[in-house]
């Protein structure tokens, strides 16, 4: 499947991106407390060309979309790469914040899935694609390894140069990307969005999804500048987030049918119950069975969260809809995730790793009253255009 192996090739730079831009950015920015910038800044692209690029594909379609996102994915990894030899902070800034250009398409791939699918097997569909993720844990991670000191004595500009070199390979794939052309209107089609965004369900889809992403981003951005603080290196910190990484997306292969079966209320809520087990974890111990568990815990709560929210927001909106609809859903996702990034380094900086985990769980509080709100209103069932 295109979509997947494009999901694979993204997710490799995407864990590259974790794993070093916070350790990178400890070297370069003029605080500790930036360390976390960067990643936060890439978040930033993301919120902000999100809904750009789904209107955007409305009219050009999601394969070109795809491939021109990709193809900035690439120019903002190689300024990220010259960046690094030329030792600047605010270089590096522009170049993590391009890449987000990537990151804003690629969250479209299992909304592109879900397009072709039918109703009964659309979890299972976006479930497949985020597969891919599984490759992407194995090949970002090792990658990293294995390009740290590509260009020593520079520390991580060698992966930065793959890492746009994998773009630009995950461009030339997505040109075989099949996915048919929403049909056209003279006149604007289907209800208006503050109409769709007012239904309940809706809400609570998009509010999910911005709580499991926004934690996961949270523990995940401070993980590898918080185990290198504790004495570990850039490899056992690789090793943890390629376990994370393998937790968020295995679950993949049955993730769909649980929900299929048990609803997708049901499924987030235990997703947000095993972030609060990964922040648990977090708080008993800094060894490196604390970073490992808590971090499988955190991928796997991702998972189910965000899949189950992901999969509520497709029975809110009609096909002619959904891109307005997904755009801004995957807007107020990102913008959540710059916040809890950025907020991540100052947590560090400030509170220290307990304060990072302890921020885990007001949210997982938040979503849990409206998932629960959610399933006992008399409106918590699926409202369409008539």
């Amino acid at each position: 499947m295109v979509l997947a192996a494009s999901q694979a090739i993204f997710g490799a730079t995407s864990t590259a991106l974790v794993v070093t831009s916070g350790l990178i950015g400890s070297t370069l920015a003029p605080s500790a407390s930036w360390a976390t910038l960067p990643m936060a800044l890439s978040i930033v692209g993301t919120a902000l060309t999100t809904f750009p690029i789904s209107l955007m594909m409305r009219r050009v379609g999601r394969r070109v979309g795809f491939v021109l996102c990709a193809l900035a994915g690439a120019a903002g990894a190689f300024i990220g790469a010259w960046a690094i030899f030329e030792r600047s902070f605010g270089l590096f800034l522009l170049g993590c914040l391009v890449s987000g250009i990537y990151q804003a398409s690629a969250s479209y791939y299992r909304f592109a899935a879900a397009d072709t699918a039918s109703p009964a097997f659309r979890p299972k569909a976006i479930s497949w694609v985020m597969t891919g993720g599984i490759v992407a844990a194995l090949v970002g991670t090792f990658m990293v390894m294995a390009t740290t000191n590509l260009f020593a004595p520079v520390t991580f500009a060698g992966t930065w140069v793959v890492m746009g070199l994998l773009a630009l390979a995950g461009a030339g794939l997505l040109l075989f990307v099949d996915i048919p052309l929403t049909q056209k209107h003279d006149a604007p089609s289907g209800r208006p969005l503050g109409t769709i965004a007012r239904q309940p369900r809706y809400i609570v889809a998009a509010m999910t999804a911005m709580l499991a992403f926004g934690i996961m981003v949270l523990v995940m951005t401070a993980t590898p500048v918080a185990m290198l603080g504790c004495g570990f290196s850039v490899k056992d910190s690789s090793w943890v987030i390629q376990w994370h990484a393998l937790a968020m997306f295995v679950p993949s292969f049955f993730t769909g049918s649980l929900i299929q079966r048990f609803g997708a209320e049901k499924i987030s809520a235990i997703g947000m119950l095993l972030l609060v087990g990964a922040a648990v974890s977090g708080l008993l111990g800094i060894h490196f069975e604390n970073f490992a568990i808590g971090l499988i815990l955190l991928g796997l709560g991702w998972n189910f969260g965000y899949i189950g929210g992901t999969t509520m927001l497709t029975e809110t909106y009609e096909p002619d809809e959904k891109n307005k609809a997904q755009g801004l859903n995957d807007f107020l996702v990102f913008t959540t995730t710059a916040v809890t990034s950025l907020l991540a380094g100052k947590l560090l900086a400030w509170f220290g790793w307990e304060g990072v985990n302890y921020a885990v769980f007001p949210m997982v509080v938040l979503a849990l009253v409206m998932i629960v709100w959610l399933a006992r209103h008399p409106y918590g069932k699926v409202v369409k255009a008539a």
